[in-house]
């Protein structure tokens, strides 16, 4: 692939649009050309922006009444009424300068609904690539007394890795990735010829219930607990998926 047709197909990309087969040549693609990614790197993070509920903001009705109670004053001091035409432009003054006040203060990234669109986006690339070049488990193991001790000394938390073989979802091994700007495990089962991928990260939040979402023609469910978040992926079905998620949210629950 060029680099004339990605830069074509890079807003389809973004917003999800693109069949499989071309999001995989994309992914490809962005992985070589530090020229097209740098650029898809900008898009993405301009959308993220956009958007952001922040953007839009009103002045509150005592600030604009502080304003309008400054300018009374003022005309006071003066001697003369301050025209009606100053007035009212001070509402407008009063949300331009809350605005800066505003975009002054620091910014949190990767949060709200694009920070959540820009991870199910990545969540769903791991996924893609590591079953289109054969980077599934970088160790396979069906026992989690193997593939957990795998993950000492690569990455700064031991994830939780139980075997739901009994249920009908094997435990395949195991393999590092990286998302949301960090590194992750990636906990592989099967589930007859189908493959989930479960990332796994530490968060300090509280536990969530389960959130089931679809993306890109996959399957994902969400939740948080024992201090840390997963996100599965599979194409599986949606009952099938959520299954798996219930046994492992039950067998990783710490013993009390």
């Amino acid at each position: 692939m060029s680099c004339t047709e990605p830069r074509e197909l890079v807003h389809a990309y973004l917003d999800g649009e693109l069949d499989l087969v071309r999001s995989v040549e994309m992914e490809e693609h962005l992985r070589e050309c530090g020229a097209c990614a740098a650029s898809y790197e900008r898009l993405r993070a301009l959308r993220a922006a956009l958007s952001a509920s922040g953007l839009r903001f009103a002045a509150p009705a005592a600030f604009v009444g502080r304003v309008r109670s400054a300018v009374r004053a003022e005309s006071a001091k003066t001697g003369r009424r301050a025209p009606r035409r100053w007035l009212a432009f001070a509402a407008p003054l009063a949300a331009a300068a809350a605005l800066l006040m505003f975009l002054s203060l620091p910014r949190v990234t990767e949060t709200g609904r694009g920070g959540t669109d820009l991870l199910l986006d990545e969540i769903v690339s791991g996924h893609v690539r590591s079953l289109m070049v054969s980077h599934l488990t970088d160790v396979t193991s069906t026992d989690k007394h193997t593939v957990k001790p795998w993950f000492d000394g690569k990455l700064d938390f031991s994830p939780p890795v139980v075997d739901l073989a009994d249920h009908g979802f094997p435990l395949l091994g195991g393999r590092l990735d990286y998302l949301g700007k960090r590194p992750v495990a990636a906990l592989v089962y099967g589930r007859q010829r189908h493959f989930i991928n479960l990332f796994v990260w530490p968060v300090d939040v509280a536990p969530s219930a389960e959130e089931t979402l679809a993306r890109q023609g996959f399957q994902l469910v969400h939740w948080q607990q024992g201090g840390m978040t997963y996100w599965a992926i599979s194409d599986l079905n949606a009952a099938e998926l959520a299954e798996f998620a219930e046994l492992e949210r039950a067998r990783a629950q710490p013993p009390r």
